[in-house]
C-alpha cells in the first residue's frame, strides 16, 4: 500500500513494482551516472540516469511506496568509491537493492541474519580497477522517513544526505586496519565479469 503523496511520474513507475527485485530490474536498465550529483527520485525517472547513491534513494522511495521502511546503508571503501545500498527485510532476514557500475555489487537476496552479514556478502566482489579489495567499513542504516523534508518528491539535488551517512551514523570496521595488508587481489576472470558493460568514465582512479 502506498504511503504519503507522490508526484505523477513516480506513482506511475512505483505502481508497477511488486517486489524489491522489480525495483532492482528497473535500476539495471537505468544508465550509470558517472557525475558527482545526487538526483532525487523523480529526476532519476526523468533522466533515466543514476549512480549508487541516486539509485539507493530511488529504491528507498519505491519501498516506502510499497509500505516498507526506506532504509539505506553505506559501504565504505579505501582507494575506491563508497557504495550506498537500500536494505530491506523478509521474515527477519536482510537483503539489498543497489545500482552499480559493476555487475557484482547489486541485488542481494534476503538471506542474511544481520546487517554485518549483508555487508560482508559484498566483500570479495568489492574491488577497484587494480583488483585491490577495498571494502573497509559499513554504517548503520539511515531511515529516510526520519528526515524532516519531502525527499521523495523534491526536485533539488540531495548530495547533502551524504553528510548523514558520513557523520550521523555509527561506522563498523569490516576487519582491523592492519589485516587489510594481506588481502589477495581479485583474479582476472572475476574482474572481467564485474566490469562487464561498465561505464569507464565512472571508474574510480585508484592509486597503485
Amino acid at each position: 500500500m502506498a504511503e504519503g503523496n507522490y508526484c505523477g511520474s513516480l506513482r506511475r513507475v512505483f505502481s508497477r513494482f511488486k517486489s524489491p527485485m522489480d525495483i532492482q530490474l528497473y535500476l539495471n536498465k537505468v544508465k550509470y551516472n558517472p557525475q558527482y550529483t545526487c538526483r532525487p527520485p523523480r529526476q532519476v525517472v526523468k533522466d533515466q540516469l543514476a549512480h549508487c547513491f541516486e539509485g539507493a534513494i530511488f529504491a528507498a522511495a519505491a519501498l516506502k511506496f510499497m509500505g516498507e521502511k526506506p532504509l539505506i546503508m553505506n559501504l565504505i571503501a579505501h582507494n575506491d568509491d563508497d557504495h550506498v545500498i537500500t536494505v530491506f527485510r523478509r521474515k527477519g532476514f536482510w537483503g539489498a537493492i543497489a545500482k552499480s557500475n559493476t555487475t557484482t555489487l547489486r541485488y542481494r537476496e534476503a538471506v542474511y541474519k544481520t546487517k554485518r552479514e549483508l555487508a560482508m556478502s559484498y566483500f570479495d566482489f568489492f574491488f577497484n580497477t587494480l583488483g585491490q579489495k577495498s571494502l573497509r567499513k559499513f554504517t548503520d542504516t539511515l531511515d529516510l522517513n526520519k528526515l524532516e523534508f519531502d525527499w521523495v518528491n523534491t526536485q533539488d539535488d540531495l548530495s547533502f544526505l551524504g553528510d548523514h551517512l558520513d557523520y550521523n551514523l555509527r561506522h563498523y570496521d569490516i576487519v582491523p586496519r592492519y589485516y587489510s595488508r594481506s588481502f589477495q587481489k581479485a583474479d582476472k576472470e572475476v574482474m572481467e565479469a564485474a566490469f562487464l558493460g561498465a561505464d569507464k568514465q565512472g571508474f574510480f582512479k585508484a592509486k597503485a
